[in-house]
């Protein structure tokens, strides 16, 4: 990826230009010291004066009103502020009209910026106060003030906190009255300029001391640079928080969020005092030192699937490379391209007006369909649809350009969705909320409605990071997901009226992704890049959940680093550094999940038999349970060791009903309450009785004889043989209760248990016998 500049040979302006601000993709205001303000036409290349403003106004930064308020939308920005250095701001129409000039700072208003809602407005000044006004500019309060003068401030992305500058701190100050200010060094010379991106709520900040520096939103340090020749005197995130540029004096810089560094351009421009990113994302300006506006265009962005690659090789044209027979193909576009992904043998490119889906199978014939708004922010693919993301909304379209859902919640802001916070598969569209970080909203791909019975899934601390699975059955879908704790989790995403189990897979996860041919599960952990050959093995049998796992040491990734892709058998992690490293994992397991799916159980244990390692045996064991295959079940176990659960799977084929059957392997797994009411249900009340006693389960057993009003003297003689084996005394009021005066008669008892027995045998021998059930987790 690169920045292909353009400068003009005479620059516009006779004086420095201080800020630069779009009002479309195709259109840009620029203010300078000669107190001209310049509207730019790239379209046209031509660029026309649109007010001259008094001589004692020198303008020092400028930001338009936010497009999109709630349900309005406005095509284009209608007005600026614009702050100067006679103390006051500005409220100027697009025409050129300024509509108000209030009196703001004592010395210049070195900064000002609406909030996202564009309800409020925050200046800061060379008096080193902070202070927050109405739209309208009336003073709403004087936020902060201190000694030094503020350089820049930037809005958090939920407009409830500012940042800002002071000397060489960095300041986090939320609106609300005695709320936690958090203030941290961040820089060994005055800090110039930061920026806060609501997609990825990272923190950028330039100094005097000539590094540009990344931080999280607690300010904890992820990236610094070098030190740099000059000062950097600008930083600016792109919005999709995918990248951004720094400037300083002859000298453009594209960076990854990470922080390094994609392109290093040396225009004519003396210092770059402001960076401002067109609302696609695609292309750069910056108000340079010597009247010069300069413009840069990102280009030969690279996209990889197998053995395609795809580069942006310019705003119009792509090219399509084949590395198998290195074949070519040109791609013409007829506006420019804004996004793109490649990947399940599709390329889907949305460009400023229309989406192209094209297939691997054939690049000259693309389906063509038009959009709703210009700038998409996100594409994501599954194998039958994809998904665009843009200021309006989600839509779901499928490769045949058939649009099929459109998804709402309540309190939806599609600008700071990212790849983080949405996840896809074939029938789920899954969401993290932003409003409530603990909350993901879960939808139906095909119709856009909330998943089941429409609960939430709601977790108890912040989550991060969600990734659907690929493949399978609906009602066995799996979401993963990374909390605040670094803690990876795993769910069903099916919730029926009973609360799912939300179990923790790992510990210290960084990045997780789904591999696109099965449900096999990566991550790299702290120094470990782990593999999870068969996930739902939490589900079936949590004790052999590390036989199932691949492990290798990752600290070659250095610090970091992020898995960009999962396809096939080959993982490609991105290191801090920017280069990608391909992993090859085992094909197996990927083998063994296509026997399964497709209930191949001789194929699956030949297959494990011939690798001849314990991973895999775990993986069948586990996945033979799911499916009830006691026999394959048996084998697995007893090649890897666990000679016991191969005797307990003995002792279940013995049973005689497939509801008894059924409910110890339900138990096998872990899941009593649902073993109990299998049994229920199929009337084997005795059996539900017997395997919580066999648990000691005292209460629950006592509770079921007394209810179904049977087998209560077999659970006070268990109780009591039990008792008298620890040398015990009964202490439990409801078992006195019911012991008094009750003579225990085994004879009895056992005739009893006998008779159940017997009575099971026979209904089952009269019942059709079934083999296939399955086990639902």
């Amino acid at each position: 990826m690169r920045l292909k500049i353009s400068l003009l040979k005479e620059p516009k302006h006779q004086e420095l230009v201080s800020c630069v601000g779009w009002t479309t993709a195709e259109e840009l205001y620029s203010c300078s010291d000669d107190h001209q303000i310049v509207k730019w036409n790239l379209l046209t290349s031509e660029t026309s004066q649109i007010v001259k403003l008094p001589d004692d106004i020198y303008p020092i930064d400028l930001h338009w009103f936010p497009k999109s308020l709630g349900t309005k939308k406005q095509t284009q920005a209608e007005s600026f502020v614009l702050t100067s250095s006679d103390g006051k701001f500005h409220l100027i129409s697009k025409l050129g009209r300024v509509e108000k000039s209030v009196e703001a700072h004592c010395g210049a208003v070195l900064a000002g910026r609406w909030n996202y809602e564009g309800t409020a407005l925050v200046t800061v000044g060379e008096d080193g106060q902070i202070k927050i006004w109405s739209k309208t500019g009336m003073l709403r309060s004087t936020l902060a003030q201190q000694g030094t003068p503020v350089y820049s401030v930037a809005w958090g992305p939920d407009s409830e906190k500012v940042l800002y500058t002071a000397g060489k701190q960095l300041i986090i100050k939320p609106l609300q009255p005695n709320a936690k200010v958090l203030q941290w060094k961040a820089h060994d010379g005055i800090i110039l300029k930061v920026d806060w991106n609501s997609v990825n709520d990272l923190i950028l900040s330039a100094g005097e001391d000539c590094k540009y520096k990344v931080w999280d939103s607690y300010g904890r340090p992820l990236y610094s640079s070098q030190p740099h020749e000059h000062p950097i005197t600008s930083v600016a995130w792109a919005p999709d928080g995918e990248l951004f540029a720094v400037g300083s004096f002859h000298t453009l810089r594209l960076c990854d969020k990470t922080g390094w560094s994609y392109a290093l351009e040396k225009p004519n421009t003396g210092s770059i005092f402001n960076i401002a990113w067109s609302i696609d994302g695609t292309q750069v300006a910056g108000a340079c030192g010597n009247g010069h506006v300069v413009f840069a265009h990102v280009i030969e962005q690279r996209w990889e699937w197998k053995n395609f690659q795809v580069t942006l090789t310019k705003r119009r044209t792509m090219q399509v490379r084949n590395v198998l027979n290195d074949a070519v193909d040109l791609l013409e576009f007829r506006d420019r391209v804004i996004k793109a992904s490649l990947n399940y043998a599709h390329l889907v490119v949305s460009t400023s007006l229309q989406c192209y889906v094209f297939s691997i199978k054939n690049w000259n014939t693309p389906l063509i369909f038009d959009l709703k708004e210009g700038t998409v922010s996100l594409i994501l693919q599954a194998e039958r649809h994809f998904l665009l993301v843009d200021g309006g909304g989600i839509y779901l379209y499928s490769y045949e350009g058939r649009f099929l859902s459109a998804p709402k919640f309540p309190g939806m802001r599609t600008d700071i969705l990212n790849a983080q916070t949405v996840s896809l598969s074939n029938d789920t569209i899954a969401i993290k909320d932003k409003a409530d970080e603990k909350i993901i909203f879960l939808f139906e791909a095909s119709t856009g409605k909330p998943l089941g019975d429409g609960k939430l899934l709601s977790h108890k601390n912040e989550i991060l990071e969600i990734a659907l699975d690929q493949k399978g059955l609906t009602n066995d879908r799996k979401i993963a997901f990374i909390d605040k704790n670094r803690d990876l989790y795993i769910t069903s995403v099916k919730r029926f009226g009973k609360e799912e189990q939300i179990i923790k897979l790992g510990t210290m996860v960084h990045t997780l992704a789904w591999s696109d041919t099965c449900n096999i599960l990566c991550g790299l952990q702290d120094t470990r890049f782990t593999v999870w050959y068969y996930p739902n093995t939490v589900y079936v049998d949590r004790d052999i959940l590390p036989k199932t796992l691949y492990e290798r040491d990752a600290s070659e990734f250095s610090k970091n680093p992020r898995i960009v892709s999962f396809v096939g058998n080959q993982v490609t992690v991105r290191r801090a550094d920017g280069s990608l490293v391909h992993i090859s994992i085992s094909p197996y397991p990927a083998i063994l999940h296509e026997y399964v799916s497709s209930s191949k159980w001789e194929d699956a244990v030949r297959l494990c038999r011939f690798v001849k390692e314990q991973t895999i045996w775990a993986c069948l064991a586990a996945m033979a349970v799911a499916n009830q295959d006691m026999t394959t079940a048996e084998i697995a176990y007893a090649a890897i060791g666990e000679i016991d659960k191969v005797q307990y799977i003995n002792s279940i084929k013995n049973l005689p009903s497939k509801e008894s059957k059924m409910a110890h392997m339900l138990m096998f797994s872990g899941n009593i309450q649902e073993a109990e009411i299998v049994l229920l249900q199929a009337g084997l009340v005795y059996q539900a009785i017997q395997i919580n006693i066999n648990l000691y389960n005292w209460e629950r057993a006592l509770e079921l004889a007394v209810k179904y009003k049977t087998h209560v003297d077999t659970v006070l003689a268990y109780r009591q043989k039990f008792l008298e084996t620890f040398g015990k005394q009964e202490t439990n009021k409801r078992y006195l209760q019911y012991a008094e005066g009750l003579q225990i008669d085994w004879e009895k008892i056992k005739a009893k248990i006998e008779m159940e027995i017997t009575k099971e045998r026979e209904r089952s021998s009269s019942s059709q016998p079934s083999k296939n059930f399955s086990l639902k987790h």
